[in-house]
């Protein structure tokens, strides 16, 4: 078999996951490099580079191994060994560390690692929405333990997602509008949305992949009482009451409903959680609310996870990384129609 068509095979990413210290409880695989996406030929995707998350339940001993292991993989941060580089993970940004552009097999990839017990935070509480946005999207799923508590967090994350972007959608809408809105929501308020990513990035990732994403989402509509699901028609139909409003709100992650709270409160009223999301709930702009709660979470991570990356990375990398990034931007603006 060639490497070409080993590369569209499980055996691949089998191959790859085989590189690095085996102690992880969730790995997947995610972006153009895995996933087809509209603008992007399958020559192409064989060239992108692959990104990668891996989940562990001790950062300091899996760092440890995978510098016996892989050191080149490493910044000049090596040098200060695996428990500072663990602080650095844990304490910076969003709690994930990066190494980028690491030739394996054929192929650049980029892995993040970041402990369980953050992943499972941000997923339930979306704290930096860093790693849950990119897991509200088709990612593919390489390793995953049977931490019962991981599983029922990985499901809340995509019940989170739902509800926040039913708070911004219209009463009626299609299964696309849907998926639009939440493959966007990582995106709200991300400043590499306004240089170093193409424009259209949210778009050219739905439109090849609405069956997929389908399959992701289908289950947690079918359930969901406050939605008319359709999927014959592709269609959906929410409840927009302020009674209806106020079920998701209080159904949302609690920092979100945080940042939503001091959004609308003035300071010195100190008034209750509940209190606060029921007046938002009716007000007519209760959506775009929502969406500058999400913006506040999103800018401060993206700001401070890519200056993290900096030293993560290393200078030479990040002006690597960030040129190609900006290629990518310009050929996304040049493709759009005058």
């Amino acid at each position: 078999m060639t490497l070409p068509a080993l590369q569209n095979t499980g055996v691949f990413f089998r191959r790859i996951l085989a590189q690095f210290p085996q102690d992880i409880s969730l790995a997947f695989a995610y972006g153009s490099g895995v996933f087809k996406q509209q603008g992007t030929s399958q020559g192409q995707m064989g060239k992108n580079m692959l990104d990668f998350v891996f989940a562990v339940d001790d950062p300091v001993t899996w760092h440890t191994m995978n510098l016996m292991q892989n050191r080149k993989h490493y910044s000049f941060l090596k040098h200060l060994g695996p428990k500072q580089i663990t602080t650095i993970q844990n304490d910076y940004g969003a709690g994930v560390y990066y190494n980028t552009l690491v030739p394996v097999d054929g192929r650049l990839i980029k892995y993040g690692v970041i402990s369980t017990a953050t992943l499972i935070e941000d997923l339930m509480h979306w704290k930096t929405m860093y790693i849950a946005g990119r897991l509200h999207k088709p990612v593919r799923i390489l390793l995953q333990g049977d931490d019962g508590k991981l599983r029922a967090a990985l499901l809340g994350n995509l019940k989170s997602a739902v509800t926040a972007s039913f708070l911004m959608l219209p009463e009626s809408f299609s299964e696309e509008d849907l998926f639009l809105q939440i493959a966007g929501l990582s995106y709200c308020g991300d400043f590499r949305m306004v240089i170093g990513e193409d424009k259209s990035k949210v778009t050219n990732l739905v439109k090849d992949s609405v069956p997929t994403f389908r399959t992701l989402y289908s289950n947690i509509l079918q359930e969901c009482p406050q939605v008319v699901y359709k999927p014959q028609q592709g269609r959906l139909e929410v409840d927009k009451s302020p009674e209806g409003q106020f079920l998701q709100l209080m159904a949302l992650p609690r920092t979100l409903q945080q940042q939503i709270t001091r959004l609308v409160d003035p300071p010195g009223k100190n008034r209750d959680v509940e209190e606060i999301l029921l007046q938002v709930a009716q007000d007519p702009d209760c959506g775009a609310v929502v969406q500058q709660g999400i913006s506040s979470i999103v800018k401060i991570s993206s700001i401070t996870q890519s200056a993290k990356g900096i030293g993560t990375a290393g200078v030479l990398k990040t002006t690597n990384y960030s040129v190609k990034k900006l290629r990518k931007m310009w050929k996304g603006w040049r493709r759009k129609p005058s």
